[in-house]
């Protein structure tokens, strides 16, 4: 399944499949009539909220369990075709309806990086101030997140070198820590595009104390989606092609093969820390970015760009990029 959050007018947030025509499916709507017309249950609307809730993270907290009748639902209504659910409400959507939200905030987002080891050596060839080293991790500012179509704010009080990096990320089905990596297949629920954007200068000052947090978890900097992928749609992870583009223009372009771990690795060793259904964990970007070209300033983000990451199998994640005093209607830092 492709699941997606959508805003419909009306209703609020909800939870959907997209279908191969390209329209939504309201989950827990269709489930509350599959309840009801397939399994002859009268508490319909309860077990329905309770099993596939219309929020992502509820759905993922339920795990295989949730997913499972998310599955049944989306079955169910395509067999059915385009009926109403049992109060009437729609259960089928336009997608040019709705506007699509970050599919999932995550309760943690575990932020990865070094594991793409091309990304190391580019940083070497351009004088990068550290090392790209294996095995890093911190967290994501998950207030910083956005959805497919929304704007990444350009700050440009704060910052003049705006970078990008393509990512896979991980969802967490099931709560678990201190496990292999031949048991990581029954934490993982699926899989999405991350794009980790990164004040460059920001980074390198903070970096001088061994770290960099601001720089990536400003408002704004973690575009995520377009939708969820189900683990069962994608069985090798580490065989995926990956391409960021900028204004049409390919900027990184690589493939997950070249991790030089395996995903399962990569959420075993971290499984120490703890994971709860439904948190998201990244897995490094590819080489390619800005900052580790040979004009870097040139290729910066800027106003106006669009930024186009896509990942086989999952989608293409597409963010527009403008001033924070256009955001902001030209209001000062203060005012704001």
């Amino acid at each position: 399944m492709k699941l997606v959050t959508f805003h419909s007018e009306g209703r609020g947030n909800r939870v959907g499949a997209v279908t191969a025509e390209g329209s939504i499916v309201d989950l827990n709507a269709a489930y509350a009539l599959y309840l009801r017309d397939v399994q002859g249950e009268g508490a319909f609307y309860a077990l329905a909220d309770a099993r596939v809730p219309a929020d992502m993270r509820g759905l993922f907290e339920n795990g295989d369990r949730g997913l499972d009748a998310a599955r049944s639902a989306l079955e169910f209504s395509m067999k059915e075709g385009p009926r109403v659910g049992p109060s009437g409400e729609s259960i089928f959507f336009r997608r040019d309806a709705v506007r699509i939200m970050a599919p999932i905030i995550p309760k943690k987002f575990f932020h990865t990086a070094g594991n793409f080891r091309e990304h190391h050596t580019e940083a070497q060839k351009a004088g990068f101030s550290h090392p790209v080293l294996p095995w890093i991790v911190f967290f994501q500012n998950v207030d910083a997140i956005i959805g497919p179509d929304q704007e990444i704010v350009y700050p440009e009080h704060l910052t003049e070198e705006l970078d990008y990096e393509l990512e896979l990320a991980v969802v967490m089905k099931k709560s678990g820590k201190h496990f292999p990596a031949e048991r990581a297949s029954e934490f993982i629920g699926g899989y999405v595009i991350f794009n980790d954007i990164t004040a460059r200068d920001i980074q390198r000052t903070e970096m001088k104390s061994g770290v960099f947090s601001f720089c990536k978890g400003i408002d704004t900097f973690c575009p995520l989606g377009p939708h969820i992928v189900t683990a069962d749609e994608i069985p090798n992870p580490n065989n995926l092609a990956m391409e960021l583009r900028v204004n049409g223009q390919a900027r990184q372009q690589s493939h997950s093969s070249k991790m030089s771990v395996t995903i399962p690795e990569i959420v075993a060793h971290y499984s120490p820390m703890g994971y709860s259904a439904g948190d998201v964990l990244s897995t490094g970007t590819v080489s390619g970015v800005a900052a580790f070209s040979g004009d870097p300033k040139s290729l910066y983000l800027k106003p106006g760009d669009v930024v186009e990451c896509e990942i086989e199998k999952i989608g293409v994640l597409r963010n527009p990029v403008v001033s924070y005093k256009e955001k902001h209607g030209g209001k000062s830092v203060a005012a704001a």
